[in-house]
């Protein structure tokens, strides 16, 4: 990893040292002022699950329900003039109950729609409040501050209410044509339904960790017009060292026929303390597909190689695997899944904005019988669980306004059902989503 994270440095500084002082003038922005935008969203979000046996439910009662409504407001300073062009990022975020159902709603659990009290209550309201200090030199921006990556292996997440943010510096650099570099060093983390942007670190599967710092480093580079590469590292210290490479390529054979296809890997190590136990993992996935006017029919397979889960931060989409779905992952250990999906885009038949998906994924063979402790998971009589299966249906349909005063204003209904054996919940799924976006500026 050190080796690794040096060597990114050291390709990213010859880049820069590479750009010709001559390119300060054509890089000049716009302005400060010039250059700024302030956007608004407005979210509408309804959520169940159906527990069908009870299973993880954080209420008591099988079943866990919520509305909300999301105001996301945020603007983008552009760049002093000059060399190095200063600039700022700033967020306001409001997050309101409209609706728990009575005792539909309380702590634990995976929803996250909302905060929860000291009584088990979902709050009426909670905001989030933040900002990041940026500079420009050259095809090179630095930010510090409240931050918003975006990579395979850290990549915030925007799955519910209010969006996660993380706390720390970021990089970016955009020199060379077709290649993008990232890296950056976080120090803390605000989940969706959290209000304060200071939070520990926190994984899906091991909950809380109590490591100082993730850094992250790589690229993505496209190699032609029809295929892209990339390769990053990152470290949760004192916890993982995870390493991720991906492929994706799209070839059209004539005006309405084309194929598409890539593969992920990652491959996580525990690393410094081991507050999340000793482990070695690989796990990977690969699909390919074809799209017919406004066809696509997709089909992938994904296997994790190693003896525990392959964890992730919290909340977040720092997960490029092809069979990581609306609500399962297929990432237990040992595990094999393959998944089929189908999208219509119904702009082929008049409909623009109006599209459909759904999908099938089935998993079998996850095996506990290695897993270190933190990960492990065991049948009542206290043994490791094997030979575990589960399968998962989604189905979606999302409009998008094209024209006049609500133009961009989407509708979004997905439902899911999944069934599990015992190491996963049997549950169904809705969730009903609103967006509204605004460019005041």
């Amino acid at each position: 990893m050190r080796y690794r994270t040096k060597l990114s440095l050291a390709v990213m500084t010859a880049i820069m040292g590479a750009v010709p002082m001559a390119s300060a003038a054509e890089e000049q922005a716009e302005g400060f002022i010039e250059g700024s935008s302030l956007t608004l969203l407005n979210r509408n979000f309804y959520m169940n699950r159906d527990f069908r046996h009870g299973q993880s439910s954080n209420t008591g009662n099988g079943y866990s329900e919520a509305w909300a409504h999301g105001i996301i407001g945020k603007f983008e300073s552009g760049f002093t003039q000059g060399t190095v062009g200063f600039g700022v990022d700033a967020f306001a975020m409001l997050g309101l109950k409209l609706d728990t159902g009575d005792g539909r709603y309380g702590p634990g659990g995976s929803i996250n729609l909302l905060p929860v009290n000291s009584e088990g209550e979902a709050e009426d309201e909670y905001s989030k409040l933040g900002g990041a200090v940026k500079a420009r030199l050259f095809d090179t921006v630095i930010k510090a501050g409240d931050v918003f990556p975006t990579t395979p292996v850290v990549h915030y997440g925007d799955s519910r209410l209010l969006p996660e943010s993380f706390r720390g510096v970021t990089l970016e650099n955009a020199s060379i044509e077709g290649l993008k570099l990232q890296g950056g060093r976080l120090h803390a983390m605000s989940q969706p339904q959290e209000s304060g942007m200071r939070g520990d670190f926190a994984t899906f599967y091991a909950g809380v960790v109590d490591s100082p710092w993730v850094a992250y480093g790589g690229g993505d580079y496209r190699v032609t017009d029809h295929v892209a590469i990339s390769l990053y590292t990152s470290r949760l210290e004192d916890a993982w060292n995870q390493h991720y490479a991906g492929i994706y390529f799209e070839s059209p054979l004539n005006d309405t026929v084309s194929i598409f296809g890539g593969a992920n890997y990652y491959k996580a190590v525990d690393q410094g303390q081991k507050l999340l136990g000793e482990f070695d993992n690989d796990i990977y996935s690969g699909k390919i597909g074809v799209k017919v006017g406004g066809h696509s029919i997709a089909l992938s397979h994904q296997r994790n190689d190693g003896d525990n889960d392959f964890d992730y931060l919290r909340q977040s989409d720092s997960i490029f695997l092809d069979n990581s779905i609306q609500y399962s992952d297929f990432n237990s250990p040992k595990e094999r899944s393959w998944m089929v999906r189908y999208d219509l885009d119904m702009s082929a038949y008049g409909v623009p904005g109006l599209s459909f998906m759904t999908r099938y994924a089935r998993g079998t063979d996850a095996d506990y019988s290695d897993a270190n402790e933190v990960y492990m998971r065991r049948d009542e009589n206290g043994d490791p669980l094997t030979n575990q299966k589960r399968w998962e249906r989604n189905i979606e349909a999302k409009y998008v306004v094209q024209a006049g005063s609500l133009k961009d204003m989407s509708f979004r209904v997905r439902q899911m059902n999944t069934r599990a054996t015992d190491f996963e919940s049997d549950l169904d799924e809705v969730r009903l989503i609103v967006e509204y976006p605004l460019s005041v500026l």
